[in-house]
């Protein structure tokens, strides 16, 4: 019967762990995202800019806007201890933890995106990608850049050894730079003063190349600011959740298997009635049999 050839379809198998959490993010957290990203970006370009006028009268808001490893090795013995490591600590760590949600949530994706921003280190950002898959753990000690740490978030790295690594590195860094800030006190003093001593050209200077840096950019094809503000749009659809492919495929199995099992189902209520419809023809036993109908005469005569 029906009921009997109809087979139960297989249970789905369990979700695989941390699916839901590597689902794609929803708009307003990748605005949460990049719009602190393109702010920094912003207040970069304005330390880059007013370096000359900063490195010696306000050297902590020099590394405040702008934390690079020239500002700071110039800057390192105009502040406190204190404030070179507080500063410096949240203003290199402050992307980096942007940047590996980025990773993160797009994948392969996001290191397309990578290279098509960064257009004079794209054609080498793979072979760095390839030496980051040989030693992530170590290159996120040495070098927690926003590539490698885009990197980090697109390999799956864990978020605890993430953090932990790039804390580390980052005061490990910091400790050197004041190390060598020490060793060259005299030259580096000398270099402060000289471009306090030159600070008006200087000024003129650095402020030109960040405007003609930002103009070439968007010249280029868009500044970088503009891509941060519509990461969606450049960057494309988020990575799929791991799992999601196997479950579409267990849903359309479902389905199949469903669709079968209606097919049965109505080609046995179809064989039924027509049994039903053949017992009622036949005779029953002991009862009248039907007359046979007279033959009909044959044209032809039996020679």
């Amino acid at each position: 019967m029906a009921d009997q050839d109809h087979t139960d379809p297989p249970a789905p198998p369990p979700a695989t762990p941390g699916a839901a959490s590597r689902r794609g993010p929803s708009r307003r957290a990748v605005m949460l995202v990049g719009l602190p990203l393109a702010a920094l970006v912003v207040i970069s370009n304005v330390g880059d800019a007013l370096a000359p006028t900063l490195v010696d009268t306000h050297p902590a808001w020099l590394i405040a806007l702008n934390a690079r490893n020239r500002n700071l090795v110039l800057v390192s013995n105009y502040v406190d201890a204190w404030t070179f490591y507080g500063i410096g600590v949240v203003r290199l760590l402050i992307s980096d933890p942007l940047f590996f949600l980025l990773g993160y949530w797009y994948g392969d994706a996001a290191v397309r995106w990578m290279e098509r921003r960064t257009r004079t280190w794209g054609s080498i950002l793979r072979q760095f990608e390839g030496w980051f898959g040989k030693a992530a753990y170590l290159i996120i000690f040495i070098a927690p850049n926003n590539v490698f740490c885009l990197f980090a978030g697109a390999s799956g790295m864990p978020v605890r050894a993430f953090v932990a690594l790039n804390v580390s590195g980052t005061v490990f860094r910091l400790w050197l730079i004041r190390r060598f800030g020490e060793a060259f006190e005299s030259p580096i003093d000398d270099l402060v003063g000289w471009i306090g001593d030159n600070r008006a050209i200087l000024l003129v200077i650095s402020v030109g190349v960040v405007i003609l840096s930002v103009a070439l950019e968007a010249r280029g094809g868009g500044s970088e600011v503009s891509a941060l503000t519509h990461l969606e749009d450049e960057i494309g659809p988020p990575a799929p959740a791991p799992g999601d492919a196997e479950v579409d495929g267990d849903a359309e199995v479902d389905g199949d298997v469903d669709a079968d099992a209606d097919v049965g189902a109505d080609g046995g209520g179809d064989r039924d009635r027509g049994d039903r419809g053949r017992r009622h023809d036949d005779p029953e036993p002991g009862g009248e049999q039907p007359e046979p109908s007279p033959r009909e005469p044959s044209d032809r005569r039996a020679d």
